[in-house]
């Protein structure tokens, strides 16, 4: 099968949508399909590098910080696309990739299965002040959109029924986003002491500190702030506090903790490559969040497979993945917060256990698991325009 994958983001940006993408695209060359990438290009100017196609852009960082809009009329490349004829497109975003996918799926007729990474309602404050009229906007956004589609992914049951209260019709599937696993998964503990040994050296962190780890965006919506003073109120001098990520929000965040006791352990690490991400997760003891905006908590997963316990925010969308008292907490207030860190800290036999079950959680959602699970959806798709593409034939080359 010939699969378009459309993404306002790729690589070398590195966020959740990127990760997924990255991961199902190469589940689905494993599995002998086609694929190619139609994304924006960061620099602005069209590029072809292999099966990508960086489509010409333009900033559009009023909507959201570092965001881009393609520049329709100068998609050169759509010829080619078009030429290539894709059996489906694989939606990623809902801005400017959409409107390439619309119009190669109209020309072609051929179906747009869409996955919905965002809770755009946690994210109007970037240009609603109006908390209601914002989610009455994303609300009929996300319709107009997926109203085009054939059929939708949720990364988690909270994006299904936000999107029902929304009144999308469309068919909904339910695929957590797969990770590899393999990548995170500690090679031997000589291993995981060195690139231990090496971030915290370079922080000056003693090997017998506590590290609080968080990895990720720095956006206001990731409500990091919780974290920061939740970490200063601890009062704790055998803990430290590593950041690892950028954003929008580093200069306001960097403020608050100089203001908190113990601001000197508290280190922001900038971005780091995807490529040494997995360190970093070996670098920590546990891993904090205090996020209500995740649609797929693509960095829980990340963290559990490294063996950290997780910290988090209750929310929808780590239910069945973050278990109480098995591989993690789920909080619901600052001071909980704080409660957990500290239990988990002082008691290193619980860590520990907490460690195992926190590997044996990851393997649940291996990225080939994943890949499989989304051909199943393209089957679908692809039936309703009378088109048939075996599962058996593809089950094959996932042998």
């Amino acid at each position: 099968m010939k699969i378009l994958i459309t993404t306002d983001w790729y690589a070398p940006v590195i966020n959740g949508v990127v990760t997924s993408v990255l991961n199902l695209k190469e589940e689905l060359q494993r599995m002998g399909h086609e694929v190619r990438i139609a994304t924006l290009s960061e620099s602005g100017w069209p590029r072809r590098e292999g099966d990508v196609y960086y489509m010409r852009s333009m900033p559009a960082g009023k909507i959201y910080p570092g965001a881009r809009a393609a520049c329709i009329p100068g998609c050169g490349y759509a010829k080619e696309l078009l030429d290539w004829k894709p059996d489906l497109i694989h939606s990623q975003c809902e801005f400017s990739s959409f409107l390439i996918a619309g119009k190669i799926a109209s020309k072609l007729e051929i179906p747009i299965v869409h996955t919905y990474h965002t809770v755009y309602e946690d994210y109007t404050h970037y240009f609603c002040p109006v908390k209601p009229w914002g989610r009455q906007a994303a609300a009929l956004f996300s319709r107009l959109i997926l109203d085009k589609t054939e059929r939708v992914i949720a990364p988690t049951d909270k994006v299904k029924r936000l999107l029902e209260g929304y009144g999308v019709t469309r068919p909904i599937d339910v695929i957590p986003t797969g990770i590899r696993t393999r990548e995170f998964l500690p090679e031997s503990w000589q291993q995981v002491h060195m690139e231990r040994s090496e971030i915290r050296k370079r922080f000056g962190i003693g090997k017998d500190q506590t590290v609080l780890l968080s990895l990720g965006r720095l956006a206001r919506e990731k409500n990091l702030e919780e974290v920061i003073t939740s970490f200063g109120q601890m009062h704790r001098r055998d803990m430290e506090l590593l950041i690892v990520g950028d954003g929008p929000y580093r200069k306001e965040l960097e403020e608050l903790a100089s203001k908190q006791d113990g601001h000197e352990r508290i280190h922001f690490a900038g971005m780091v490559s995807p490529q040494e991400v997995p360190a970093w997760y070996h670098a920590g003891d546990l891993f904090v969040c205090a996020s209500n905006s995740e649609t797929q908590g693509i960095t829980y997963l990340e963290a559990l497979s490294s063996g950290l316990p997780v910290i988090c925010r209750k929310d929808l969308c780590v239910e069945g993945i973050v278990r109480d008292r098995e591989n993690g907490y789920r909080y619901e207030t600052p001071k909980e917060l704080q409660d957990y860190c500290l239990l988990l800290a002082d008691d290193g036999v619980m860590r520990n256990l907490m460690s195992a079950e926190a590997v044996r959680t990851g393997l649940e959602y291996d990225a080939k698991r994943f890949g499989e699970k989304v051909m199943e959806v393209y089957q679908r798709a692809m039936e309703t325009f009378g088109r048939d593409y075996a599962l058996e034939q593809t089950k094959e080359y996932a042998g």
